[in-house]
């Protein structure tokens, strides 16, 4: 940890490395060095590079913003950082034209970016503007302490209508773009759900993640036989659902988000209203019963 409370990742760190910042007595190293005892080892952190990105202003909703984080109600069908494929209109070009000083908080392409959504998923985010913020909220966030719920729709009524999912997930041995419990690496996943509203061959059910793998609510619905409507990857419009209701993309909301703030202890809680088009797919089944 330097003097700023930042922490690399391992990624950061073998970048360091690779580009002779990290000295052991005074000699650079390779990262197959073992550290002995005495060594004195130094790390030059260099300052944030300008981005390549070019802020655009998306209107993100800022539900909440100070000098050290912000929290952000991102809208279904944006992806959160530039990736293969999306390297426009992502939710951090919105971010650099939004908020200031945050490039480079984080990486280069992910600029103050602590955890995700999938681009059809809509809902509350954080985001660091500090690097201190940034080792803060992600410790956090690996201890998962903080609360963080979603709404869906789901295929069928989950029964029992509350309880646990504990099924490790990892990345799929055959299709290496889906998350698994067929996977030769499995890490814990925990999911707890309830379902708020029973509905025609349908549910409305709130979920509570004790882990953030990824994918993870759409991998353990799909494995308990209540797959995420309108989702093409894990079998929301595989399995039989109700027909003529209006599905644009998975129907899963952010919907809660609370935790203590990184740098003062403040409690904070954040909800976030169900989407337009969810409250539309809603009314539709709810239209459908009895």
């Amino acid at each position: 940890m330097n003097d700023l409370g930042w922490v690399p990742s391992r990624a950061q760190a073998q970048r360091l490395i690779l580009a002779e910042l990290v000295t052991v007595n005074g000699q650079p190293v390779r990262a197959s060095y073992k550290v002995q005892g005495d060594d004195e080892i130094a790390c030059h952190i260099p300052a944030p590079e300008p981005l390549d990105i070019l802020p655009q202003n998306l209107h993100l909703n800022i539900v909440f913003e100070d000098e050290h984080i912000a929290v952000v109600d991102k809208p279904a069908g944006m992806v959160v950082h530039p990736a293969p494929g999306n390297w426009d209109a992502t939710l951090v070009h919105g971010l650099l034209y939004q908020l200031s000083g945050l490039s480079g908080i984080g990486g280069r392409e992910r600029p103050g970016i602590v955890h995700r959504l999938d681009k059809d998923t809509s809902g509350l985010l954080v985001v660091a503007k500090t690097d201190t913020s940034h080792a803060a909220l992600s410790a956090c966030f690996k201890s998962h302490d903080l609360d963080r719920r979603y709404h869906a729709l789901v295929a069928g009524v989950p029964n029992p209508t509350a309880a646990t999912i504990e099924i490790p997930i990892g990345r799929d041995r055959k299709v290496r773009t889906r998350m698994s419990p067929r996977t030769d690496l499995p890490k814990r996943a925990v999911t707890h759900y309830r379902v708020r509203e029973a509905l025609l061959q349908a549910a409305w059910v709130e979920l509570k993640l004790e882990t953030g793998r990824t994918h993870q609510i759409r991998v353990h619905m799909e494995e308990r036989g209540w797959p995420v409507l309108g989702d093409p990857v894990y079998g929301g419009r595989r399995l039989a659902h109700p027909k003529k209701i209006d599905l644009p993309r998975q129907m899963l909301h952010a919907h809660r988000l609370a935790l203590a703030h990184p740098i003062t202890g403040e409690a904070l809680a954040f909800e976030s209203a169900l989407p337009a088009d969810f409250e539309a797919a809603l009314k539709q089944l709810r239209g459908r019963v009895g």
